[in-house]
Protein backbone atom coordinates (compact mmCIF):
# COMPACT_ATOMS: atom_id res chain seq x y z
CA UNK A 1 0.00 0.00 0.00
CA UNK A 2 1.40 3.42 -0.84
CA UNK A 3 1.65 6.10 1.85
CA UNK A 4 -1.44 8.24 2.12
CA UNK A 5 -3.72 5.72 0.46
CA UNK A 6 -7.18 4.81 1.59
CA UNK A 7 -7.38 1.27 2.91
CA UNK A 8 -8.27 -1.51 0.53
CA UNK A 9 -8.86 -5.22 0.96
CA UNK A 10 -12.44 -4.61 2.06
CA UNK A 11 -11.38 -2.54 5.11
CA UNK A 12 -12.99 0.54 3.56
CA UNK A 13 -16.39 -1.13 4.09
CA UNK A 14 -15.77 -1.50 7.85
CA UNK A 15 -16.32 0.91 10.72
CA UNK A 16 -13.11 2.95 11.16
CA UNK A 17 -12.71 1.72 14.74
CA UNK A 18 -12.81 -1.88 13.51
CA UNK A 19 -10.12 -0.95 10.98
CA UNK A 20 -8.04 0.62 13.78
CA UNK A 21 -8.30 -2.57 15.81
CA UNK A 22 -7.21 -4.71 12.84
CA UNK A 23 -4.29 -2.42 12.15
CA UNK A 24 -3.14 -2.48 15.79
CA UNK A 25 -3.38 -6.27 15.91
CA UNK A 26 -1.15 -6.43 12.82
CA UNK A 27 1.49 -4.27 14.55
CA UNK A 28 0.74 -0.85 13.09
CA UNK A 29 0.90 2.38 15.07
CA UNK A 30 -2.53 4.04 14.87
CA UNK A 31 -4.16 7.38 15.63
CA UNK A 32 -7.90 8.02 15.80
CA UNK A 33 -9.50 11.37 15.02
CA UNK A 34 -13.00 11.94 16.38
CA UNK A 35 -15.38 14.82 15.67
CA UNK A 36 -16.23 16.08 19.17
CA UNK A 37 -18.16 19.24 18.37
CA UNK A 38 -19.72 20.96 15.37
CA UNK A 39 -21.21 24.40 14.75
CA UNK A 40 -23.27 25.52 11.76
CA UNK A 41 -23.16 23.50 8.57
CA UNK A 42 -20.73 20.70 9.37
CA UNK A 43 -20.09 17.94 6.81
CA UNK A 44 -19.89 15.06 9.36
CA UNK A 45 -21.70 14.57 12.68
CA UNK A 46 -20.21 14.39 16.17
CA UNK A 47 -18.77 10.92 16.72
CA UNK A 48 -17.44 10.51 13.18
CA UNK A 49 -13.99 8.85 13.03
CA UNK A 50 -10.91 8.86 10.84
CA UNK A 51 -8.14 6.34 11.59
CA UNK A 52 -4.59 6.87 10.40
CA UNK A 53 -1.53 4.62 10.58
CA UNK A 54 2.13 5.60 10.83
CA UNK A 55 2.52 5.44 7.04
CA UNK A 56 -0.36 7.84 6.36
CA UNK A 57 -2.91 5.21 5.31
CA UNK A 58 -6.39 6.12 6.49
CA UNK A 59 -10.00 5.00 6.72
CA UNK A 60 -13.16 6.89 7.64
CA UNK A 61 -13.89 10.61 7.55
CA UNK A 62 -14.20 13.58 9.88
CA UNK A 63 -15.16 16.15 7.27
CA UNK A 64 -16.32 14.52 4.07
CA UNK A 65 -12.82 15.04 2.66
CA UNK A 66 -12.21 18.74 3.17
CA UNK A 67 -9.86 18.66 6.20
CA UNK A 68 -8.67 15.05 6.16
CA UNK A 69 -5.27 16.02 4.73
CA UNK A 70 -4.57 18.37 7.63
CA UNK A 71 -5.74 15.79 10.19
CA UNK A 72 -3.59 13.07 8.60
CA UNK A 73 -0.58 15.38 8.71
CA UNK A 74 -1.15 16.11 12.41
CA UNK A 75 -1.60 12.38 13.09
CA UNK A 76 2.05 11.72 12.25
CA UNK A 77 3.08 13.98 15.17
CA UNK A 78 0.52 12.41 17.51
CA UNK A 79 1.68 8.89 16.67
CA UNK A 80 5.33 9.86 17.18
CA UNK A 81 4.86 11.79 20.43
CA UNK A 82 1.89 10.02 21.97
CA UNK A 83 0.50 13.46 22.87
CA UNK A 84 -3.14 14.00 21.83
CA UNK A 85 -4.25 17.19 20.06
CA UNK A 86 -7.49 19.11 19.75
CA UNK A 87 -7.87 20.47 16.23
CA UNK A 88 -10.40 23.07 15.11
CA UNK A 89 -11.41 24.01 11.59
CA UNK A 90 -13.95 26.57 10.48
CA UNK A 91 -14.75 29.26 7.95
CA UNK A 92 -13.18 31.98 10.07
CA UNK A 93 -9.97 29.98 10.20
CA UNK A 94 -7.52 30.62 7.35
CA UNK A 95 -6.42 26.97 7.58
CA UNK A 96 -9.97 25.82 6.91
CA UNK A 97 -10.19 27.82 3.70
CA UNK A 98 -6.86 26.40 2.60
CA UNK A 99 -7.99 22.83 3.19
CA UNK A 100 -11.48 23.38 1.81
CA UNK A 101 -13.88 23.72 4.77
CA UNK A 102 -15.85 26.57 3.25
CA UNK A 103 -19.29 25.08 3.93
CA UNK A 104 -20.13 27.64 6.61
CA UNK A 105 -19.49 25.40 9.59
CA UNK A 106 -16.87 24.68 12.15
CA UNK A 107 -15.65 21.36 13.55
CA UNK A 108 -13.54 20.34 16.51
CA UNK A 109 -11.58 17.11 16.17
CA UNK A 110 -9.81 15.20 18.95
CA UNK A 111 -6.77 13.29 17.69
CA UNK A 112 -5.10 10.60 19.81
CA UNK A 113 -2.75 7.66 19.47
CA UNK A 114 -4.31 4.33 20.40
CA UNK A 115 -2.87 0.98 21.34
Amino acid sequence: MTPGSIVGDGDDQLDPLTVAERWMLSGREVAVATVVETWGSAPRPVGSHLVIDEEGNFSGSVSGGCVEGAVISEAADVIASGEPKMLEFGVADETAWRVGLSCGGKIQVYLERVG
